[in-house]
């Protein structure tokens, strides 16, 4: 009986250490898989980076158009260039000494007195002298558009002689200019002798003449010209005219 008490006992014992062997494991693994279950695994997460909003381009401001930059002031237009003019309009070629100062009118033919008188001295020249005979003021613009006989152009003015004023006469006064009949040294071509004389009077915008010619006498035997002959411009002294 003893032999058979102590073999149950030891098979007792037994079980209960499988039993308790097997309660361990189901605690430890929970599933019985010996892997111990943490969860679901945490789903990972790529953060896409966002696209880039592509922002459209601002529009070039206009010219004229303030951009508070400093850089929107109006676009000058380049100046236009000037005009070839004919030599003999020296009025538009220096617009701004033939503007009318004070609204006074061009000097010309029937309001003035105009004496031709060849000179010994300079040689080879004749002075012009216009005396306003009229009752206001007048205005001797540019030069004179001098014509001997039946020339069918001006001659050229000397530019050097350009006043630095519009030459004005009032009642009673004189302007003056010379005339460069010939060559000093004979070396003019095409010398001729002339008898009669107009001498014409541009207008502010010299761009014709204006009023009447005058048409001073020359000396009986008439005077010699050649392709050298000019004139100067109008000046408000005599000496000034002389000086060319």
């Amino acid at each position: 009986m003893s032999t058979i008490r102590n073999s149950r006992t030891r098979l007792l014992t037994a079980a209960a250490s499988v039993a308790l062997a097997a309660l361990t494991l189901t605690a430890c693994n929970g599933d019985g898989t010996g892997v111990t279950d943490e969860g679901a695994a945490p789903s990972a997460s790529r953060s896409t980076p966002a696209a880039p909003t592509a922002s459209a381009p601002s529009a070039p401001s206009s010219p004229g158009t303030d951009t508070g930059t400093g850089t929107g002031s109006s676009a000058s237009a380049p100046a236009s260039k000037p005009t070839a003019q004919d030599p003999s309009e020296p009025a538009a070629k220096n617009p701004a000494k033939s503007a009318a100062p004070g609204g006074k009118p061009a000097c010309e033919g029937s309001t003035t007195k105009t004496v031709a008188a060849p000179l010994n001295r300079p040689v080879n020249h004749m002075l012009l002298t216009v005396t306003n005979t009229g009752s206001s003021p007048c205005h001797l613009y540019a030069y004179p558009a001098v014509r001997f006989g039946e020339a069918q152009a001006v001659p050229p003015v000397v530019e050097e002689s350009h006043p630095q004023a519009v030459v004005t006469l009032a009642p009673g006064e004189s302007g003056y200019a010379a005339v460069l009949l010939s060559a000093a040294d004979g070396s003019g071509a095409h010398g001729h002798t002339e008898k009669s004389l107009s001498v014409h009077f541009y207008g502010p915008s010299g761009s014709g003449s204006v009023g009447s010619a005058a048409t001073p006498p020359l000396p009986a035997q008439g005077v010699f010209v050649d392709d050298s002959l000019r004139v100067t411009y109008w000046q408000q002294d005599l000496d000034d005219a002389l000086t060319w």
